[in-house]
């Protein structure tokens, strides 16, 4: 064996051991959840009504803000890839700001906009919405937090998309319109999916966020956390088997669903 083959067979080794210690980091935490819930424990809750609408609550309430502001996040993400303008790199930044600024504050900012002394709050009244302990309120929470994933797939899907096929479109008479629904937007959609998909779990996840505008309905994190600080590991590790449990049978199917498409 020559020297180049031994260097790339030990870098691989070397890589391969550290790859697995990555996952070891991940998988023990997860696992030591599992071994440390009890049949009957596990039972009990799933049985649980509470429970239950706490997951219920923050699957259809992450599914909301999904499909609802990516009509927003879309064409946003469109304009970013396509559009050179002032200030482009400025707003690049302002989509990642709630990536980075802690939960709790992310929360603060929402609670912010939506009270009733707000101008959304007093729209809301109009029409006998409110936000702040409600569904609503805690659709909002969710897609401010997560709605950055969305935009930056997009928007990396729509840049790789050669605008040479749209200039070809309008130049055959297709309205731009058209050239977006029937080129950019399919050859983009694998990136579009991998973004609501990664949108969708970060706002089912999201705690820090909901708890400070919607405390109640109670959300799966929220429960979880309740009944942590309440009855300790117990009465939560359970809750939280659960939640776990099934955001990662549905993040599986989303996986191979997107799998299929993209054969």
């Amino acid at each position: 064996m020559n020297t180049v083959a031994k260097n790339n067979s030990a870098l691989g080794l070397i890589f391969t051991f550290l790859g697995g210690l990555l996952l070891l980091f991940i998988i023990a935490p997860v696992a030591g959840m599992y071994l440390n819930t009890t049949s009957a424990g596990l039972t009990e809750t799933i049985g649980d009504d509470a429970v239950r609408s706490s997951v219920w609550l923050s699957l259809w309430t992450s599914m909301a803000a999904t499909m609802l502001f990516s009509l927003l996040a879309i064409p946003l993400a469109y304009i970013l890839a396509r559009k050179n303008f002032p200030l482009k790199n400025v707003v690049n930044g302002i989509i990642d700001l709630p990536i980075i600024i802690p939960h709790s504050a992310a929360g603060i900012a929402v609670l912010g906009i939506v009270t009733r002394n707000s101008l959304l709050g007093k729209a809301a009244d109009l029409v006998g919405l409110k936000f702040i302990g409600s569904p609503a309120g805690i659709i909002v929470a969710m897609a401010f937090v997560s709605i950055p994933f969305l935009i930056n797939a997009a928007r990396d899907g729509f840049a790789a998309v050669p605008e040479r096929y749209e200039k070809t479109a309008l130049t055959m008479g297709a309205s731009p319109a058209r050239a977006f629904f029937t080129i950019s937007l399919p050859l983009a959609w694998r990136s579009i999916l991998s973004g609501l998909i990664l949108m969708w779990g970060r706002g089912m996840s999201e705690f820090g966020a909901v708890i400070i505008v919607a405390y109640n309905p109670q959300t799966a994190p929220v429960l979880i956390f309740e009944r942590f600080t309440s009855y300790g590991l117990k009465y939560s590790v359970p809750a939280a088997v659960v939640f776990v449990t099934v955001c990662l049978v549905l993040f599986i199917i989303f996986r191979l669903v997107k799998k299929k498409i993209n054969a």
